[in-house]
């Protein structure tokens, strides 16, 4: 029984329990069901990633994540190890590792995405300080906070503090907490189209719940430090709530809402493949619906001819075939945001920062060839629900456009298949109207290509009839 009793002792000292290891096992299926979450749409969808805040923050929030979970494991004696180096030591794990690289930057990326949501949506502009600025400005107090810990030296044996260190440690977790809290309040009576403001409070639910637990243990600990039992199963609920609390706390809602529609369960296509459809913004053109026929014709101005979307569409197929399709693609997202009403400003900003994020940044994935003027007056915007947010950079790139493609368009095989496509709907569309109503044999109608007087250039061939439903 003594032997079997120094056993015991030995486990909830030394670390190496079986509750020990099936709380690792847990805590490494919860990081990688994480891991999972962060790579999936880029591995499966193939989605192409961005450079900036939207992508590397949820990077370091798995980051901060791991560090987290690894520092808990390797602080509070999970594995039975010797520490014959400094960095097995309490004051890396503990002090460095789970505090400014652990729970503070994951706390700290969710009150920058709050930042940013408050600008973006409040006050209706970009934020004016760029993440990779403001991520280390806030998470300063927690480094500040673990170097003045590491210089005082306060932990015992078991990687534990007197009472009068634990009252400032919790209240620094505290007042990051009730920052998330505040910036969170700032942006409740915003109708978010995706799940943005459930995402913020529910990190904030989870986190206090954490920090609670974390208190609760550490308490009962020094309280009964001699009941072994109550150190093996503290241990082990706290890292089991750190890899809820992982798994909880991750958000891509807020920095790429498009990605946090795509299902983790199903090998399956994207429910919103573009933002406009993720919006409910109508697929339909600016022009009215009638039942009058439009003539594409190559003299026609090439904004006019761009409002239909066939000839839009073909024209982009064109475009990116020549590797330069950025401007049409832009043309066509500002043309989907410019269907959304101006009294509905949260869906215009939700559109206006999709299209700044992937066109007007430097950087950007679809990066436009505007100028530096006109794309500083997008930035810098006091009003991102502005009508004419974008209306300097489309002429800026229709003018290339007519310069760069529209003339090479015409000759292209993009133009012939897209005329011989449009006169087969049509044909079609007049043979079942007059199938609808009593000719006589002797009546006939005379198209264009019959005409006499009907003269066009040799390259350009028959005019483009599109009926309009």
């Amino acid at each position: 029984m003594k032997e079997e009793a120094n056993g015991s002792r030995s486990c909830a000292v030394e670390g190496g329990c079986p509750s020990d290891y099936i709380a690792i096992s847990i805590a490494i299926l919860a990081f990688f069901l994480l891991l999972s979450r962060l790579l999936f749409p880029f591995l499966i969808h193939k989605i192409p990633r961005t450079n900036g805040s939207g992508f590397w923050i949820p990077v370091i929030q798995v980051f901060g994540s791991f560090n987290l979970l690894l520092s808990i494991v390797m602080s509070i004696n999970f594995l039975k190890f010797e520490k014959s180096h400094w960095w097995q030591f309490c004051y890396f794990w503990a002090v460095w590792i789970e505090g400014p690289l652990g729970f503070g930057l994951l706390l700290s990326c969710r009150i920058a995405q709050a930042f940013q949501l408050h600008h973006i949506f409040v006050k209706r502009q970009l934020p004016p300080i760029r993440s990779y600025f403001f991520l280390p400005l806030i998470l300063s107090p927690w480094v500040a906070g673990a170097a003045f810990v590491h210089v005082k030296q306060p932990l015992n044996d078991r990687c534990h503090m007197g009472i009068h260190w634990i009252i400032p440690a919790v209240c620094l977790h505290s007042i990051y907490v009730a920052a998330l809290v505040v910036f969170t309040g700032t942006i409740w009576h915003i109708e978010f189209r995706f799940n943005e403001l459930k995402d913020l409070w529910q990190g904030i639910l989870v986190s206090s719940l954490s920090i609670g637990i974390w208190l609760a243990a550490y308490i009962s600990n020094e309280i009964h430090d001699d009941i072994r039992w109550l150190q093996v199963a503290s241990r082990m609920l706290l890292l089991i709530m750190a890899s809820v609390l992982v798994l909880v706390f991750f958000s891509i809602s807020s920095s790429q809402p498009l990605l946090s529609q795509i299902s983790l369960r199903k090998r399956e296509p994207l429910e919103f493949q573009t933002m406009s459809q993720a919006l409910g913004i109508p697929d339909s053109g600016l022009l009215l619906q009638t039942d009058s026929a439009l003539v594409i014709d190559p003299n026609e101005p090439l904004n006019k001819l761009l409002l239909d979307k066939g000839f839009r569409q073909s024209f982009m197929a064109f475009a990116d075939s020549c590797l330069a399709g950025e401007s049409v693609h832009f043309y066509n997202e500002v043309h989907e945001h410019d269907k959304i009403p101006a009294n509905d400003p949260v869906r215009r900003i939700y559109m206006a920062r999709h299209i700044i994020e992937k066109y007007i940044v430097a950087g950007a994935a679809m990066e436009v060839n505007i100028s530096y003027r006109t794309r500083q007056e997008i930035l810098t915007t006091t009003n991102l629900a502005h009508p004419d947010l974008f209306n300097n950079a489309l002429n800026e790139l229709m003018q290339l456009m007519k310069t760069n493609l529209a003339k090479d368009y015409w000759s292209s095989m993009f133009f012939i298949k897209f005329k011989e496509e449009a006169n087969t709907r049509f044909n079609g569309h007049e043979q079942e109207t007059m199938a609808g109503w009593n000719f006589s044999p002797r009546l006939s109608s005379v198209h264009g290509a019959d005409d006499p007087f009907h003269q066009e250039h040799a390259f350009k061939g028959l005019s483009v009839v599109i009926i309009m439903t």
